[in-house]
């Protein structure tokens, strides 16, 4: 088991990955998808991080605390009641997998046209390779 693959076990918490990849399009499509998140994360100051995620080389890490900064509380209080974790500890699950779900999706350094977390779950599974 890869680690996005175990995140989403712990995101989707007693409905395992399935919950956990619903969980992460949820938060997505909240945010106003792919890029809208992105946005949000840079005007949280996280603009670096957004940016080597996107671009090519090394992912720069983000904390959980940044991550809650820039996040819907709704939504991630939400996500954290569905897999039985504090707010604090799904941000920071967030934070540790967000880099990586943010490269897969822009595998050309850019941003896509289409969202790919807006097609289902079946694709961002398939995004994800989980």
């Amino acid at each position: 088991m890869g680690y996005l693959d175990d995140m989403m076990g712990k995101l989707g918490g007693k409905d395992g990955k399935d919950g956990g990849v619903a969980s992460v399009q949820k938060l997505f499509s909240s945010s106003g998808g792919l890029h809208g998140l992105m946005t949000k994360l840079e005007q949280s100051g996280c603009s670096q991080q957004v940016q080597s995620w996107i671009g090519k080389g090394d992912n720069k890490p983000v904390s959980g605390p940044q991550i809650q900064q820039a996040m819907d509380s709704g939504q991630i209080n939400a996500m954290a009641k569905q897999s039985g974790m504090t707010p604090e500890e799904t941000c920071d699950q967030v934070a540790h997998a967000l880099p990586e779900m943010v490269d897969h999706a822009t595998p050309e350094g850019k941003m896509p046209k289409q969202d790919p977390f807006a097609k289902g779950m079946d694709s961002v599974k398939q995004l994800l390779h989980i």
